[in-house]
């Protein structure tokens, strides 16, 4: 029993290193960074390979490289079949369900076809020449480690009626384009436009803007067919770039909005607020994650914004004090509100999630919302009267016991002298 325990924790930390963690913590990150080299590493040998030269000098280590991969990325495919059943939408689920049911999702398809070729040459006896290819699919597993390539993959997918109409499109003017020119210049070029399929050649290229010019209109219609295809191709292949950039667009805000939102909920200033009044204070605030130890305001530099810790902690330091600001807390607002320098030096203890707020936006703030802009005033103006009455006490607190000790040493040396 001791023993499954033990097994389940196991299993819960490897989850939470491979699956949770996504660079957070320092397992995590190494995790990510080592499984991210091999497979850069192994595209990078499967394209040397095809050089002789070095293929004839490096070959043996290029190949024993690629055991290794193999051997590296079989340990990534079962530790996550194996971690399966702590996900929490399979944690319900017999464990073999669990498990069939997360290696059909496209990630772990891409693991399996990264390795499982080279297994079936192995065992099967396949021409491994002939399944070298494949190793290309392992730079699929870089969409993993890429919120880039995943927020193109949801753009992609939200957007796909919408390209499949300009994919439609194309099409059309295609062939629209290639049979008008298989019947304008079929007679004066037989061997480039004798059949709409071979003109359809042409067309591809003249609508693309590729224009390779190895097939080119000769007769003064085609010409002027060719230039009104050239002019529709771009119009036509802008459509489909303005539909991801319209899509790309969107999914950035709506990342930028979830961000804000989440990051918001956790400080108390903005917890009295109505919904109206965080739909005018949101686009004003600026999200910035700061790693461990980054300066955030320099000492004496001009206090152009005011920050929100929305999580980790900011330490500032003086020359004769240091502060520390955690979840909730705010800074640098009394030299934006005063346009003055700021008086310390403001650094990440740890990883740290902000809201900032630049001076500038804080004007629009007040003009838009003055009640708003007035709240939070207010409550840095209390906040800073608070921490100038804790300052107070610390120092009236350090003079009593200075007057005390003096006291002590005047009372002690009669005695002494007596003595």
């Amino acid at each position: 029993m001791t023993i499954g325990r033990d097994d389940k924790r196991l299993r819960q930390r490897v989850y939470e290193i491979i699956e949770v963690g996504r660079g957070e913590g320092l397992a995590s990150r190494v995790f990510d960074q080592v499984i991210v080299a091999f497979i850069l590493l192994s595209v990078l040998a499967f394209c040397l390979e095809t050089v002789p030269s070095i293929d004839a000098e490096w070959g043996p280590w290029l190949r024993a490289f690629e055991y290794v991969s193999i051997a590296v990325f079989t340990i990534e495919y079962a530790l996550r079949l194996w971690t399966a059943v702590e996900v929490p939408m399979l944690s319900r689920l017999p464990s073999w369900q669990a498990r069939l049911k997360y290696a059909k999702r496209p990630t772990l398809i891409i693991d399996l076809l990264a390795i499982l070729p080279f297994y079936l040459g192995s065992i099967v006896g396949l021409d491994l020449r002939a399944l070298r290819v494949f190793r290309l699919i392992r730079f699929l597993k870089l969409t993993r480690y890429s919120p880039a390539i995943h927020t193109l993959l949801r753009v992609i997918s939200n957007e796909q009626r919408s390209l499949a109409g300009a994919f439609m499109l194309l099409m059309a003017a295609l062939l629209t384009f290639s049979t008008g020119m298989y019947y304008i210049e079929a007679e004066a070029q037989p061997e480039k436009f004798g059949s709409i399929p071979d003109a359809a050649y042409w067309a591809m290229t003249t609508l693309t803007t590729v224009g390779y010019g190895d097939v080119s209109p000769i007769t003064p219609l085609g010409k002027l067919w060719a230039s009104i295809t050239m002019l529709c191709g771009l119009c036509i292949l802008a459509l489909p770039v303005a539909i991801i950039a319209s899509g790309f667009a969107t999914e950035v805000n709506r990342h930028d909005f979830v961000l804000t939102w989440s990051l918001m909920s956790r400080i108390p200033l903005f917890a009295e607020l109505d919904t109206d009044e965080v739909a005018r204070l949101m686009p004003l605030l600026h999200a910035k994650s700061i790693a461990p130890f980054v300066e955030i305001i320099p000492d004496g530099s001009p206090g152009d914004a005011m920050y929100f810790v929305a999580s980790g902690h900011v330490r500032q330091t003086k020359p004769d004090v240091t502060r520390d600001y955690r979840v909730g807390d705010f800074f640098g607002v009394t030299s934006m509100l005063e346009d003055t320098l700021n008086t310390g030096s403001y650094r990440a203890v740890t990883r740290t999630r902000l809201l900032k707020l630049y001076r500038d936006d804080f004007v629009q703030l007040e003009l838009a919302s003055p009640p708003l802009a007035e709240h939070v005033r207010r409550v840095s103006a209390a906040r800073r009267a608070q921490r100038r009455a804790a300052e107070a006490a610390e120092a009236a607190e350090a003079r009593a016991q200075a007057q005390a000790t003096e006291a002590q040493i005047a009372a002690s040396a009669p005695e002494e002298s007596q003595s």
